[in-house]
């Protein structure tokens, strides 16, 4: 394959869609920050989701990927420390208080906190090395990576947004404590849910999901 057609560009299209638009570690966390924190608080988390896989997209496809290539234990490494800030990050929401701009000491992510989230993301991983060996083709492969970056980019954006905006439905629903303690725990163990296949790829015994 020597182009990207427009039959490519529409099952890439598809693929982003899909991969962005399922449940995943980024779209839990949005969603329980749409929640406690409100939309507008959490549009730089939801930006640095979308640009910042779209700037990985273009460092994997420009070169990054072969150094994982060549040293195969650098990606045990990263999904290790991907692994134990995901951690991280459910024992935040699960203890998250108050709604209404993150009240009792809780802030949602910032751009750049998100942004550096997707390169610790073993799933993001895989997810950017899939769309680049699969939709760009060898000729002007530049090009042609650029232009994966930029579809996930158009893409990933207003599916992100749809899970910060359940967020947002569930707040009126959250308003007692009781219930948002439930609602917060509960987004807690999707993400630790979403270590299982992580954890089995490292065991040995599968291979890790692909969605962001």
């Amino acid at each position: 394959m020597t182009s990207l057609t427009p039959q490519l560009l529409a099952a890439l299209a598809l693929f982003a869609f899909v991969s962005s638009i399922t449940p995943g570690p980024n779209n839990t966390m949005l969603m329980a920050s749409g929640a406690n924190f409100g939309f507008r608080a959490t549009v730089p988390h939801l930006s640095g989701v979308a640009i910042g896989f779209a700037v990985m997209v273009i460092a994997i496809g420009l070169g990054l990927g072969g150094l994982f290539a060549a040293y195969p234990p650098l990606h045990d490494i990263l999904a290790v420390i991907g692994g134990a800030y995901m951690v991280w990050l459910a024992w935040k929401i699960a203890t998250a208080k108050g709604i209404a701009g993150g009240q009792g000491g809780g802030r949602p992510q910032t751009f750049w906190q998100a942004a550096a989230f997707q390169w610790v993301n073993p799933k993001a991983w895989a997810m950017a090395l899939g769309a680049v060996t699969t939709y760009a083709p060898a000729e002007h492969y530049t090009l042609n990576v650029v232009l994966v970056s930029l579809v996930f980019m158009a893409i990933n954006g207003p599916c992100v947004a749809t899970w910060t905006g359940f967020g947002v439905a569930l707040r009126r629903f959250l308003d007692r404590p009781a219930i948002l303690r439930g609602f917060n725990v509960t987004m807690a163990l999707l993400l630790l849910a979403s270590l299982i296949p992580l954890a089995l790829d490292l065991a040995g015994l599968g291979g890790a999901g692909a969605n962001p």
